[in-house]
This record gives C-alpha cells, sequence and structure tokens, in this order.
C-alpha cells in the first residue's frame, strides 16, 4: 500500500498538477462555451432573421428554430473537436500524426463529404431564404408532400398516400411551395354548347356567394371567386373559368366542396355538365 502511494506521489501526482487540472479546465471551459455558445446564437437569430410580414408568427419561429438548430450542432462539432485535440495533447499524445490520418481520411473521403457540405450549404440558404417552412406543401420535381422536418442535411416529406420522402438538399433543384401566404385556386368547368351563358354566370356566382357567407367556410377563403371568363371552346363543352383566393393549405378543402355545391346547383337549374361524344355513322 505504502509502494502505491509512493507511485501516485512520485508520478501520478505530479502529472495530474502540471496536466490534469488542465485538462479539468478544458472541459469546464468547453461546457461555459457550449453554454454561452447557444444562448448568444439563439439571442443573434431572432434579431438578425428578417421577419417575412406575409408569414404568421408561428411560421416564422419555426424558421428561426430551425436555424438556431443548425447553427448550434454545427458549433458543437466544432468545439467537440478542438476540445478532444487539447485533451489529447495533455495526455502526451501528439496529434500530429491524427491531423495527419484525419487528412488521409479526409481525402480518402473527399467525394462523400462534399454531397454532405452541399446538402447542408443548400439546407441552409433554403431556410435563410424562407423557401418553405415545416407544415407547408411543396414540390420537389416529382416529389411532393407536406413538410415534415428540416434537417441539416434533407426534406422529410409526406404525400397524401402518407409515404415519407427524404429529399436531400444538394438534390432539390426547383422549389414549388403551393401553401405560402395564401392560395389561388384555377378552376375550369365545361357547359353544354346549348346552354345559356348568362344563367350559368348568375349560378356560379349564386353558389359561390353562399359558400363564401357560410360560417364554415368564410374563414378559409381570402378573396370570394366570381365567374372570371369563357376559357376556351372545347370538343363537347364550353370552357368557363373561375379563380379565387383561399388560405394557404385550404384550396383543396375549399374547391371540393365548390365542385359539390356547383353540381347540386347545375342539376337543379338543369345546365348540363357535358362528357365527350363520338357519333358513330354505319353505312
Amino acid at each position: 500500500m505504502t509502494e502505491f502511494i509512493s507511485i501516485i506521489v512520485a508520478y501520478i501526482y505530479p502529472w495530474f498538477l502540471s496536466h490534469g487540472i488542465k485538462i479539468i479546465v478544458i472541459i469546464i471551459w468547453a461546457y461555459i462555451i457550449n453554454k454561452l455558445a447557444k444562448k448568444f446564437i439563439e439571442k443573434w437569430v431572432r434579431i438578425l432573421v428578417v421577419v417575412d410580414k406575409l408569414s404568421s408568427e408561428d411560421s416564422e419561429t419555426k424558421r428561426e428554430d430551425t436555424l438556431i438548430y443548425i447553427f448550434i450542432a454545427t458549433f458543437k462539432i466544432i468545439l467537440l473537436i478542438l476540445t478532444v485535440l487539447m485533451i489529447l495533447q495533455e495526455l502526451w499524445l501528439m496529434i500530429e500524426p491524427i491531423l495527419a490520418a484525419a487528412g488521409i481520411i479526409g481525402l480518402a473521403f473527399g467525394f462523400g463529404w462534399q454531397y454532405l457540405i452541399r446538402d447542408i450549404i443548400s439546407g441552409l440558404f433554403i431556410i435563410l431564404e424562407n423557401q418553405y417552412r415545416i407544415g407547408d406543401v411543396v414540390q420537389f420535381d416529382n416529389v411532393w408532400g407536406l413538410v415534415e422536418e428540416i434537417s441539416m442535411r434533407m426534406t422529410t416529406l409526406r404525400d397524401l398516400d402518407w409515404t415519407v420522402h427524404h429529399v436531400p438538399h444538394g438534390e432539390i433543384k426547383t422549389v414549388s411551395n403551393l401553401s405560402k401566404y395564401f392560395a389561388r385556386v384555377n378552376l375550369n368547368i365545361g357547359v353544354a354548347y346549348d346552354t345559356n351563358l348568362e344563367h350559368v354566370i348568375e349560378t356560379i356566382n349564386t353558389t359561390w356567394m353562399a359558400l363564401a357567407e357560410d360560417p364554415i367556410w368564410k374563414d378559409s377563403i381570402i378573396k370570394a371567386p366570381l365567374f372570371l371568363r369563357v376559357d376556351d371552346f372545347a370538343d363537347s363543352s364550353i370552357i368557363v373559368k373561375i379563380l379565387w383566393e383561399t388560405k394557404p393549405l385550404k384550396q383543396w378543402e375549399v374547391t371540393g366542396e365548390l365542385r359539390k355545391r356547383l353540381k347540386i346547383a347545375f342539376d337543379k337549374e338543369g345546365i348540363e355538365i357535358p362528357f365527350p361524344q363520338r357519333v358513330i355513322i354505319q353505312k
């Protein structure tokens, strides 16, 4: 026991005084810096991010929270690497070979890392430019759905079939946001050629006004739709166009309700919605 204590006094105690305390100080300072950096990043992101006046307060908060998460996660990785290297140096380990090995490994995985960095940088710009947020409905080329999550590397979408799509940010070339600020519905309806158009216009406008004044639906409608114009002469029908604006994500519900009410109104008023017809002449 005396010999063990002598070894501690002769070797471990001097090492602890010269290096062990430094390691403890390094860990404590890393912890303090991490806590201060979190508060600093959160404060300045909320100050510096330009608020989009057309967005809701909840949407802007989600956007800021995503940016804060990305900056804090990146800072943590950098701080952890520096802390580990400083501790290794105090443990009398040569960090130069480690850095050299890391450089070689970095070259070996360079092509893979460049895609990762591309995804992270692209995602950062997506959030900074407010292209879309969690809760929006977007389309990326041939993939579309509700944005469920935006991470540092990818965006997660869920479509109507509840299929989950994970899209790396670097692969996103075109973003179509279907629910930003407001939604416009462009609806075409075909009526028979022998229909009285003035009767059609009156029926459409009456049906729409009833929908716009309905307590269940009026809060979803920004601008009540009206008959816009005769849009086309098709093979079997005259195409009339209706445009209106709704709140984000409400355009599909309102359009479905309008179609239902127009079908009921057209049947009641004797307005025919034609279907393609073919005349066969037998000789």
